[in-house]
């Protein structure tokens, strides 16, 4: 059939097919280097308790089958290893059945992940890696141009993606529509980047028209994606450069990175595609169907983004295969971080020499400049934000975390930039309290050298320590 495939688009689907074994790459190393401490068997919140609640149907996953740390890390390092070889091109060498089975790797090991990965997985980001992952399967290789409908499918999640976000900001917080939300959003984002403190000093005009500028982007030019070249080209091209935008103002993981990849894929890229024979039939087949079932399913994401109820980054099904997504609905005006402290007092007294836990990502030392992580996600980090939102999103965790501190925890004390204590003398207490927190003014920056200002607001835990250690002392 000859309308089945583009081969006008052998380069998109190239430079598409990299850059998404580079996303993959850094997710599954994200998860290698950090889930002992998160999710392993003595993790925060165990992998192996979770499976024990929740069925296999619910939350298909390799785990559900067996689990121990040494074959989640063997899962995370080979998805890290095949990842590597489809980003250099080992797919391109193998038959076309071949690399759609190698493609087929990463999101079976990523879904196994994800779907045992609880609150540390909970961000829409893995769900939108999981479903553009699974398109990527039948995309093919050198052996045929690449199918119209599978690149048809890939711009459907582009347009949920941007115009779905652009849908619940005009339908959540009224700063959106008022043009007022960049006023906060650079100071109160979950992880601000180096560039942040910069971003949140512009003139508010300006903010005003980066705002005005988010809603085009987000809710016009994706109805462009399905009109002819080379206005589609120029559709995506103009959200790869609000997306570039956003990933020098903040920190959000892979966030940016994957939509940019989406949107590599409607680019029409001037070349003289090479001959190769028609696409076989099975193939065919194969890609029709699956087209067809993802078709069917987006029924309820269209039917939430269109809902004056619209929620923001959820999954249908357990496979994660049509999503619904979104960001920043509502934009926080005051930012609270929680400070967690440790002593070595016996006794805690508020004059005890209490020293500060320094995290990698999140603001803590107000001297301490942002550093710039995405797209290498800071699970931990991340969570920490939620947490000083309200102690109910830390409840699951945060007191396994203080636990874990308490011990000296060698995997947790891997996810800091900085324990205060030495490996072999752990803290008697630990605590936490919650600050508010603000960029300085470029007055204030000049004379103390600090980004941040930051004032105590009250007690989030009080001093703890060990059970049983009180006996033993």
């Amino acid at each position: 059939m000859d309308w089945f495939v583009a081969p006008d688009y052998w380069t998109s689907r190239l430079v598409f097919q990299r850059a998404l074994a580079g996303v993959y790459l850094v997710a599954f190393l994200t998860a290698a280097l950090q889930f002992r401490a998160l999710m392993g068997e003595r993790g925060m919140l165990p992998v192996p308790r979770f499976v024990a609640q929740v069925r296999f149907r619910a939350a298909p996953s390799l785990f559900q089958l067996h689990y121990s740390d040494r074959f989640f890390a063997g899962c995370a390092w080979s998805g890290c290893a095949v990842s590597a070889a489809l980003l250099a091109g080992v797919d391109s060498l193998v038959p076309l059945w071949a690399a759609m089975l190698l493609w087929l790797v990463p999101w079976a090991l990523y879904l196994s992940i994800v779907n045992v990965g609880q609150t540390w997985y909970s961000f829409g980001w893995e769900s939108l890696l999981l479903e553009v992952g699974f398109l990527a399967v039948l995309l093919g290789n050198d052996e045929v141009a690449p199918p119209v409908v599978v690149l048809f499918l890939l711009r459907w999640i582009l347009f949920r993606v941007e115009f779905g976000a652009g849908l619940i900001k005009m339908r959540g917080d009224a700063c959106w529509r008022k043009l007022t939300c960049l006023d906060h959003h650079h100071e109160t984002q979950p992880m601000p980047g180096p560039l942040s403190w910069f971003f949140h000093h512009l003139p508010k005009p300006l903010h005003r028209v980066e705002v005005a500028a988010n809603h085009v982007t987000q809710l016009v030019v994706p109805l462009l994606l399905f009109t002819p070249q080379p206005v589609a080209t120029a559709a995506a091209a103009l959200m790869i450069v609000t997306q570039l935008w956003l990933v020098l103002s903040g920190n959000f993981s892979w966030l940016n990175w994957i939509t940019i990849v989406l949107a590599l894929s409607a680019l029409a890229f001037p070349s003289d595609p090479p001959s190769v024979p028609d696409a076989p039939l099975w193939y065919e087949v194969v890609v029709l169907a699956v087209a067809a079932l993802l078709l069917f399913l987006s029924y309820r994401p269209v039917a939430n983004m269109i809902s004056r109820r619209q929620v923001m980054n959820r999954s249908f099904d357990p496979l994660h295969l049509v999503n619904t997504y979104g960001a920043f609905g509502s934009v926080s005006r005051i930012r609270y971080e929680v400070v967690v402290e440790g002593t070595a007092d016996d006794v805690p007294r508020e004059d005890s020499d209490w020293r500060e836990y320094e995290f990698k990502g999140k603001p803590g030392d107000p001297r301490r400049w942002p550093r710039q992580f995405a797209p290498y996600h800071l699970r931990l980090d991340w969570l920490m934000w939620f947490a000083a939102l309200s102690p109910a999103y830390a409840g699951p965790w945060f007191g396994a975390l203080v636990e874990r501190l308490l011990e000296n925890d060698r995997d947790t004390l891997r996810l800091l930039r900085r324990s205060p204590f030495p490996p072999d003398a752990p803290p008697r207490h630990i605590r936490a309290r919650l600050f508010r927190y603000r960029y300085t003014t470029w007055r204030e920056l000049r004379e103390t050298g600090a980004c941040w200002e930051r004032t105590y607001v009250r007690e989030y835990l009080p001093p703890t320590r060990l059970a049983g250690m009180a006996q033993k002392s």
